[in-house]
């Protein structure tokens, strides 16, 4: 569903998170991006950007959001973007260094943001890189009289004296962007980005972010940008602009609310009787049919083997949310998998097989048991299935959902009789979990679980894939989930 470059990008844009991604030998000059969520595959330009490169080009992207000039270099996030030796480096900061009211701890002063960029400038060129800075994309900020009015002039004109003595090539992004979205004018610049809910769980605008359109229109502006700032690299510049990949154009269609359809796939943890995947599927707006295909005590290799993940690929939904791992830890040789081979490579079969019918994958992380010692939560080997999870949607560049790590982190809150709160009663794989139907049920969820953590999964699932965002019902509480202990009215 996407162009080999464009495969390469968002592989290299996962390793940012720790490993360094090797240079494509296939291409001729690597390019590097540096920056904040606006330069992203998932919310920016990269992923237009890329596209618009030719396949001769290994475009890595190393951007990462929430990202300023001060944490990505404290994060490691630097070192590692230095240590993948590109031939160019694409640096843009400014939304995250702003200051403001809350005095985050992102935040930089005006001198400290350009000092950082010194800095970038200065280490790149230690390695022999070239680097080239970008100044921030504009917010979607228009006025009353139509036009933009942006936030960030102070940092573009920073960056652009930086730029000047220093002697580095530059792309007035801030620029070019103000002017594009003054030209189309306000109905048709707001369709280029995504959408945030209020705080009345109310889907509004998001006047930073990029949907898959804007991404395209503002990463064809860069691509075309450094053709000219830097000449050499005009050769590798698409000579039209680049167009969705059916990916992109799926993307918007659900953006937009038009019907779609999601099946869920998984083992007990995910499907009706006891798992999350009822409390998801109650998250989503009308427009969304969400089937629970999800069976009690199945692996990622059983569910293959009869003939149950045939049946799910014939619901031909749009997306396929795929959690196994619980029953693959079981040593019966109908289920078992090691997280490294067996289980891996099924969850490579499910994205294949997704993809081959135009539809999209997003991998979970296996739902934590509920089991504590002295008062802390245990790790029961799942922790091995969860990562061998990320490290297959990484590579094969597939949404993730961290739900291992996301419910041990709000379980980690609680006491094992508070998290006994939420046990399912007489679930029928729960002798099979616990070798007795007396002891308490620590795996399945009773109908106060399955609500909490599926909104966990649906406020999760619009961070990593944003276009779902209005078609999940009220306001996120997953991060506030994360640090309290539930009450009785919790969740909503």
């Amino acid at each position: 569903m996407c162009a080999t470059f464009v495969c390469v990008v968002a592989k290299a844009q996962r390793d940012s998170a720790g490993n360094v991604p090797s240079r494509n030998p296939d291409t001729i000059v690597k390019i590097e991006l540096i920056g904040d969520s606006t330069q992203t595959d998932n919310a920016g330009y990269g992923r237009g950007f890329c596209a618009n490169l030719t396949a001769q080009v290994d475009c890595v992207n190393m951007a990462k959001g929430g990202a300023s000039t001060k944490t990505y270099g404290e994060e490691g996030l630097w070192t590692r973007a230095l240590a993948t030796k590109p031939d160019y480096m694409l640096i843009q900061f400014g939304h995250n260094d702003e200051e403001s009211g809350e005095h985050l701890e992102r935040e930089t002063s005006m001198a400290e943001y350009e000092a950082n960029l010194r800095r970038f400038v200065e280490e790149a060129r230690a390695i022999g890189a070239k680097p080239v800075l970008v100044t921030p994309l504009t917010r979607r900020y228009y006025g009353p009289d139509g036009k933009i009015h942006s936030d960030l002039l102070t940092h573009a004109e920073t960056m652009k004296r930086v730029a000047a003595e220093m002697h580095v090539p530059l792309i007035d992004l801030q620029s070019d962007s103000i002017a594009y979205l003054d030209r189309v004018g306000e109905a048709e610049g707001m369709k280029l980005g995504i959408t945030k809910k209020d705080k009345d769980g109310n889907t509004i605008p998001d006047k930073t972010h990029l949907n898959w359109e804007g991404s395209y229109v503002f990463g064809r502006i860069v691509a075309v940008d450094l053709g000219k700032a830097v000449p050499a690299l005009q050769r590798y510049v698409r000579r039209t602009p680049a167009k969705l990949p059916p990916e992109g154009v799926l993307a918007m269609k659900v953006l937009h609310q038009e019907p779609f359809k999601i099946v869920l796939v998984g083992d007990s943890t995910v499907a009706t009787g006891g798992g999350w995947g009822p409390g998801f599927c109650a998250m989503l707006t009308p427009n969304v049919t969400c089937v629970d295909d999800a069976r009690n005590g199945r692996s990622s290799k059983s569910f293959i083997d009869e003939g149950l993940w045939a049946k799910a690929l014939a619901e031909h939904g749009q997306y396929y949310f795929i959690q196994f791992g619980h029953n693959d830890q079981k040593p019966k040789p109908a289920l078992h998998t090691d997280p490294d081979t067996g289980y891996s490579d099924n969850l490579r079969r499910y994205i294949a097989d997704v993809r081959a019918i135009g539809a999209i994958p997003i991998v979970l992380s296996p739902l934590s048991r509920r089991n504590y010692k002295d008062g802390n939560l245990v790790d029961d080997g799942l922790k091995e299935y969860a990562a061998a999870a990320r490290k297959v949607a990484d590579e094969e560049h597939v949404a993730f959902v961290d739900l291992f790590h996301l419910s041990q982190r709000y379980l980690s809150k609680l006491s094992q009789a508070e998290a006994d709160e939420l046990d399912a009663v007489g679930h029928p794989d729960a002798k099979a979990e616990n070798g007795s139907v007396t002891k308490p049920d620590r795996t399945h969820l009773d109908d106060r679980g399955k609500a909490l953590f599926g909104r966990m999964v649906a406020d999760e699932v619009i961070r990593v894939e944003v276009e779902l965002g209005p078609n999940v019902k009220g306001v996120p509480v997953a991060s506030s989930l994360a640090v309290s202990q539930p009450t009785k009215a919790e969740p909503q």
